[in-house]
């Protein structure tokens, strides 16, 4: 007997690639229907209690009728769908979190929630050192003097010259997934890697004070917590060598933007950049539109296509398990 699905894709993880993961995953073949999404053409946004979604409530509920399974990337389980989705059971989300899904509720409900831990750690990875390296090698505005007919010599001057990563010291902050990928790929580039993450065992790992004093680099890897927003401020970013460059490849969460803006200003830092911001799409009149040697890229590091093939084969591997009474590889609620 077949399960009723709902492939609730977008324009990124596109239904046919959900499609395929679950025929060739699912035994016994799927009764599958499907809702696109409009991310990313329109931004997700918080809906009702979930952040990170897209707001399309109605057109989820109305899609849910009848339906056991439902795997998606942005759409909003909240209470509301919850309340209005009796015959649901298992909502699967293709992100490394969940986070557009009210687990408590689904709890309640006795909806299981699955996610899709790693699936774009290499993306995320290689995204990182393109921005270091595009921070450190004044990259896009060199690029965009010369599309504007512009040749500028002085890029060539000692103070407006960044450092090698070869001989460098880079501090990570965190390691999980995608920090130690790039810790691998640093040390390809023949620099010294300095781990901060409290959370795994780790031989030689050091305090974060220690890491931002000695490293010439540091890029943050940890995941947005209560315990670490806010991580990197003023005072951290003033405990950074002179001349250093920090990237945010991770969430915007953990750093203190303002005092991103100030350390680029003054010249502390040679240069920064970011693919996350605090609030998303930058606002008209922010200061990170405005502030030198900043490389800003739409939260976009971890978009390739090999992640989002990797998420629908991922979530769908959860579906086969739970049609075959096995116990779900990726489960977010208790």
């Amino acid at each position: 007997m077949t399960i009723r699905i709902l492939a609730a894709g977008d324009h990124f993880v596109r239904n046919s690639l959900f499609g395929d993961a679950l025929r060739r995953e699912v035994p016994g073949g799927v009764d599958l229907s499907e809702l696109t999404l409009p991310w990313p053409v329109q931004p997700f946004g918080r809906v009702g209690e979930v952040d990170e979604a897209s707001d399309v409530e109605d057109e989820l509920i109305e899609a849910l009728r009848g339906v056991e399974v439902c795997v998606t990337q942005m759409a909003p389980l909240t209470k509301r769908v919850l309340d209005a989705s009796p015959d649901l059971r298992l909502f699967c989300v293709s992100r490394g979190g969940p986070v557009n899904a009210n687990l408590e509720a689904a709890a309640r409900a006795g909806v299981a929630v699955t996610y899709a831990p790693g699936r774009n750690a290499v993306a995320t990875a290689e995204h990182t050192l393109a921005m270091l390296l595009a921070a450190t090698r004044r990259i896009p505005q060199t690029h965009g003097d010369l599309a504007g007919g512009v040749w500028r010599g002085d890029y060539y001057t000692y103070d407006n010259v960044g450092p090698e990563l070869d001989g460098s010291t880079v501090g990570l902050v965190g390691y999980g997934a995608i920090g130690s990928r790039v810790a691998r790929m640093l040390e390809g580039f023949g620099a010294e890697v300095l781990v901060h993450d409290p959370y795994v065992d780790l031989p030689g790992k050091v305090e974060l004070d220690e890491l931002l004093r000695r490293s010439r680099f540091v890029s943050l890897h940890a995941r947005a917590t209560p315990e670490t927003a806010g991580m990197i401020g003023a005072a951290e970013l003033a405990a950074m060598p002179r001349g250093s460059v920090l990237v945010n490849c991770a969430r915007g969460a953990l750093l203190d933007y303002d005092a991103l803006c100030d350390a680029l200003d003054s010249g502390h830092l040679f240069g920064a950049a970011t693919d996350v911001f605090p609030e998303e799409p930058i606002p008209a009149g922010s200061r990170l539109l405005t502030t030198p040697n900043l490389v800003m890229t739409p939260h976009l590091a971890g978009a390739s296509k090999e992640t989002a093939m990797k998420a629908a084969s991922i979530v769908a591997a959860d579906v086969a398990r739970y049609v075959r009474g096995e116990p779900l590889a990726h489960l977010a609620t208790p």
